[in-house]
């Protein structure tokens, strides 16, 4: 067994036990949750899988999604023309806080937060609802490798529930964030966070980022290499909500969290690592997911400054 994979078996055990946080349950589909699911899965840019748990558990994947829809946009329109309609400002707020516009721009503030994020999904061109949804599909099969799909009870409960971005959307479309037809955007959007993945789907993902955009599984090109860095960024500053400051302090790594009880980080040139626990502390965010990549961060020097001064000890202990 290599070291890699025996830290992970030996974190598991300490953590599997710990209590405290609660399934959510503003989405009704998501409260079916089973609170003792954990798993953490690692995958390295050779394509080598460290993994423990319910790694293969398939739940949705929420706002973890919202990174991959902006490199989506960044894409399809440019840094300049995207920054147009989304900032990148970081907020200190909840994920799904009232809207707040930028005063002169009318931008909402970045696309990790749930405004951000509509206004970032109503840019996906497209003839139809269809196509465009089709659109989506296939460039998360392009992080994941494999066919992925839409959990059509949890799309139809956030549709039916999802009141407060509904108003978001309506707001944005009033200073021309965002077009018409409203409904169609947020249908997508809704869609989008109902795509089913596993921990271990989502560690080849942040591998694929980590690897400068190309999956280390398949070696398809899932986005081009000049937009990790801008995607990146954003996840350092924007993608833990009003927890990123202690975040970066204590893990700092590029991550994104989902109130489904994942969390997604890119350790930029060595992995991609995923969590999934439900149970969620006051702020959304999988309470043994955060002790997880604390004592990753710790014990193989992933932090971005240690990374940057040459402190980061994962190569040579796999």
């Amino acid at each position: 067994m290599s070291q890699v994979q025996a830290f992970l078996e030996q974190l598991y055990q300490e953590l599997r036990g710990v209590s405290g946080g609660k399934v959510a349950t503003y989405i009704p589909e998501l409260a079916r949750a089973n609170p003792d699911w954990f798993g953490i899965s690692m995958v390295t840019l050779d394509g080598r899988a460290y993994e423990v748990g319910d790694v293969a558990q398939k739940f949705t994947i929420q706002s973890i999604s919202k990174v991959f829809v902006y490199a989506m946009a960044l894409e399809n329109y440019g840094r300049e023309k995207l920054l147009k309609k989304v900032g990148v400002e970081p907020t200190g707020d909840p994920f799904n806080s009232l809207i707040r516009l930028d005063e002169d721009s009318k931008r909402p503030d970045n696309p990790m937060v749930n405004a951000g994020a509509i206004a970032t999904t109503a840019l996906i061109a497209g003839a139809d609802p269809a196509e465009r949804l089709n659109r989506l599909l296939a460039m998360f099969q392009r992080y994941v490798g494999n066919e992925v799909f839409v959990d059509a009870s949890t799309f139809m409960s956030e549709r039916s529930t999802g009141h407060r971005n509904r108003a978001m959307a309506h707001l944005m479309l009033n200073f021309g964030m965002i077009d018409q037809p409203i409904e169609e955007a947020l249908d997508l959007y809704f869609q989008q966070c109902a795509v089913l993945v596993t921990a271990h789907d989502l560690a080849v993902m942040a591998a694929t980022l980590a690897n400068q955009g190309v999956n280390p599984i398949t070696g398809q090109r899932a986005v081009g290499a000049e937009h990790v860095r801008d995607i990146l960024s954003v996840m350092y500053t924007c993608g833990m909500y009003n927890f990123a400051g202690e975040w970066a302090f204590r893990v700092g790594i590029p991550a994104k969290s989902g109130v489904s009880g994942g969390i997604l980080a890119v350790v930029p040139n060595q992995a991609g690592i995923a969590v999934f626990s439900p149970p969620l502390d006051g702020r959304g965010n999988s309470v043994r997911g955060l002790q997880v990549f604390e004592a990753l961060s710790q014990e193989y020097g992933f932090h971005l400054f240690d990374l940057s001064l040459g402190r980061c000890n994962f190569a040579s202990r796999e």
